[in-house]
């Protein structure tokens, strides 16, 4: 099948996009207002986008309806105010908190402290972090790109950030290494699945030239 995205005429019972990107990691991003209230959202547009600095990005689109004028969600609003975020790992234990911060809450809820989340205090940036969480990236804002949006009054954003601080609780290493056995991350699917990773393989890097499969049997 064929379909274009402006016309959406898939012919499915629904959009398939975000099933053709797949695993997406979960962003689930902690930050703060002016006033110092916490807000926590999961952002499954989410990855690391550099290393040599590490830097991620997550892209807060659509609209907070009792947000700000230009509709912004709190995390987008946020930390375009006070440039300071924090990563926390979504892992299977903490599956239903972090779907529970995914809803609605009107603008300046700390979702935190709604779902029962305990937070601790991060080291070189304010806003906070998810205890249970085993990993956390501290993050320091660098820029937003917006980009086109189809939802008249919504912002499209995909905001950077530069990760200045790593925390990495030591139950998930195993010789010096991040286990994901122990780890147990979950990324978002389509629709409404996600997935639990599982099962690890490795694959090293090959030489030049390369050798196909054929030519390596023989």
């Amino acid at each position: 099948m064929f379909y274009e995205t402006r016309t959406g005429d898939h012919g499915l019972p629904h959009n398939p996009f975000k099933a053709c990107i797949v695993p997406r990691p979960i962003g689930w991003i902690t930050t703060v207002n002016e006033a110092g209230v916490v807000n926590l959202a999961p952002y499954s547009f989410f990855n690391g986008v550099a290393g040599e600095p590490p830097m991620v990005m997550f892209a807060p689109g659509g609209r907070k309806a009792d947000g700000p004028p230009d509709g912004a969600k709190d995390s987008l609003a946020n930390v375009e105010r006070t440039r300071e975020f924090v990563c926390n790992v979504a892992t299977w234990d903490l599956r239903d908190e972090m779907n529970l911060t995914s809803a609605p809450a009107p603008a300046g809820v700390d979702e935190a402290a709604a779902v029962g989340l305990e937070m601790v205090p991060s080291t070189l940036v304010k806003p906070p972090r998810v205890k249970a969480s085993p990993i956390h990236m501290e993050c320091t804002y660098l820029q937003t790109v917006d980009l086109p949006s189809n939802t008249p009054g919504a912002r499209n954003a995909v905001v950077f950030g530069e990760v200045v601080g790593i925390h990495i609780d030591e139950s998930v290493l195993t010789d010096g290494l991040v286990d994901m056995a122990k780890l147990k991350p979950i990324a978002r699917l389509g629709y409404m699945d996600y997935c639990l990773v599982e099962e690890v393989f490795a694959i090293q890097r090959p030489d030049w030239p390369v050798k196909k499969r054929s030519d390596a049997a023989e």
